[in-house]
Parts: structure tokens; sequence; C-alpha cells
């Protein structure tokens, strides 16, 4: 299955999410049931943004932007983590009042059933849209994959402190849970806006691939050809490589052609999603790269 289709799934996986936790809430009238359905709200919108934005980030090359777009997809992360720390703070208001001013709890029994269904339905999602994240190397569908299993987290310690309201009879269990939901939820927001972050610096590819690449140029270097100044980077799915390729200045225009065309087939075959694009100089002429401090 696609990316895109992972996220639908999730977009209807969140819809039947909140039916479930605010049918528990309207139940048991539980403030840690309102902040869980409350997160769910969070997941149909992360949702829907990442399917946006992997949409755009799927689209060609065009003037404007003629690397693609597939640094869209972090922009996905960042927003679903402003979504989670707003949902956090709400949630921690909702809690401070339930505090100050505590109710009995009804229908647990059937409000925990609820949400009990709501989060393995969302676990066993997760976990598929982590595989496939990893496989596509998907910024939008691991953020939205990571934030679904801080949702079973967040039910599960909600269970487990309504569990508690239960067997002890202690109502102010109640808000702690929510409370604790809040601060974690918190933590996955300002982890996701860290990535998202992190995602839109360019950074070199990771060590395995360009261990493949130093490999695939190992095995076209000769006496008369060497390999420099070999720069990656990624944006999203997608991997870039710079090089320069050096050889005799006798070779005809044709032979180094013919030449470089094997090196970047190679190259994009050991690093699937590679754009390498290699240039040619003769063997006796160097190319040195601009300092950075000539463009400060």
């Amino acid at each position: 299955m696609q990316v895109a289709s992972y996220l639908k799934l999730s977009v209807a996986a969140a819809l039947a999410t909140i039916a479930l936790k605010t049918g528990a809430w309207w139940l048991t009238d539980s403030v840690s049931l309102l902040s869980d359905a409350l997160e769910s709200l969070v997941n149909l919108a992360g949702a829907m943004f990442a399917l946006a934005m992997v949409t755009l980030a799927a689209r060609p090359p065009d003037d404007e932007h003629p690397y693609g777009h597939h640094k869209a997809e972090y922009f996905s992360s960042g927003f679903e983590g402003v979504l989670i720390i707003a949902a956090a703070l709400g949630i921690s208001i909702a809690a401070v009042e339930r505090w100050l001013h505590p109710q009995p709890l009804q229908s647990l029994g059937l409000g925990l059933g609820l949400s009990i269904v709501s989060s393995a339905m969302n676990g066993v999602l997760a976990w598929a849209m982590l595989r496939t994240a990893r496989e596509h190397r998907s910024a939008a569908l691991e953020g939205d994959a990571r934030h679904l299993i801080t949702d079973v987290w967040t039910s599960a310690g909600v269970v487990v402190g309504l569990i508690g309201v239960t067997l002890t009879g202690w109502v102010w269990l109640d808000p702690l849970a929510a409370v604790l939901v809040a601060l974690n939820i918190l933590r996955e927001g300002a982890s996701l806006m860290r990535r998202s972050a992190d995602g839109l610096m360019d950074h070199a590819l990771e060590p395995e691939q360009q261990a493949a690449i130093d490999e695939v140029l190992k095995g076209f270097a000769h006496p008369t050809i060497r390999f420099d100044h070999l720069t990656t980077r990624r944006a999203g799915a997608r991997r870039f490589a710079d090089l320069h390729m050096h050889m005799p200045a006798s070779w005809t225009l044709q032979r180094a052609a013919a030449l470089r065309t094997d090196v970047e087939q190679a190259l994009m075959s050991a690093v699937p999603g590679l754009r390498a694009s290699i240039q040619l100089l003769p063997m006796d002429v160097e190319a040195h790269l601009g300092d950075e401090k000539d463009f400060l």
C-alpha cells in the first residue's frame, strides 16, 4: 500500500476513533477520556494535512522548484506538532477545572471498552504505517504514525487511571490521568517540531547510503579515472549526489559522456531515489568549491 493510501486510512481511522472516544466521554463524563477524544481530533487534522503535503511532495519539478517539492512532507510533522501542543494546553485546562470541581463518573465499563477498541485499531494502523514510512522514507507518514503511537499510550494511561478510580473511588485520579496525558503528548509534539525543523535543513545521506555510493565509485576507479568533491543531501524521499569525475583530456566527449551515464545509473541502482549529477573534468584540472565566507 502506498503512502497516500495509508494516510487516507488514517483519516478514516481518526473519524472512527473520534466517534468511539467521544461516546466514551459522553457515557462517563470523564475528563481524561475527553482529553483522549481531543487528541483524536488532532489526529484527524494531522492526517488530513499530511495527505495534502504528500500530494504536494509527489508533484514533478517545475521552473520554480527544479529539485521537486519533496521537503513539503516536513511541514506536515511541524504542523502536527503545533496541533499536539495546542491540544495539550486545552487538556491541561480541562484537567485543572475538574481537579478543582471533582464529579463522580458513570458507566465506566462501557466507556473503557470503547476506548480500548479505538486504541487497538490505532495501534495496528500505526505499526503498518511506520513500516511503510521506513520503506518509502516518508516524513509525513512517519510523523502521523508516531502520533498514533502516542495516542495509544495516551489511551493506555487513561484506562489505567480510570481503573484506579473504579477500584479506589478516588475521582481525582481522573484529572491526574488527563494531566499525564497532556505532558506525554506535549513531549511528542515538541519532538515532531524538532524533527520537522531538522528535516528542512540539508543533511548528508545516511552512512549506509554513503557507503553504497563509495562502493560504486571504487568499482569505476582506475589510474586514469578518479572521483572527488562528492557531496550528498536528502529532501524527503529524494536523495541527491553531486561529484566530479576526472578522466584523460584526450578522451572524446562521447566516450566521457557514456562513462558518466554508466556511473550515474550504477549510483541510482545502488541508492533508490537518488538523483546523481556528475561534472566531467580532465585529469589535470582541479575545480575548487567556493568557501562559505564568500557568501557572508
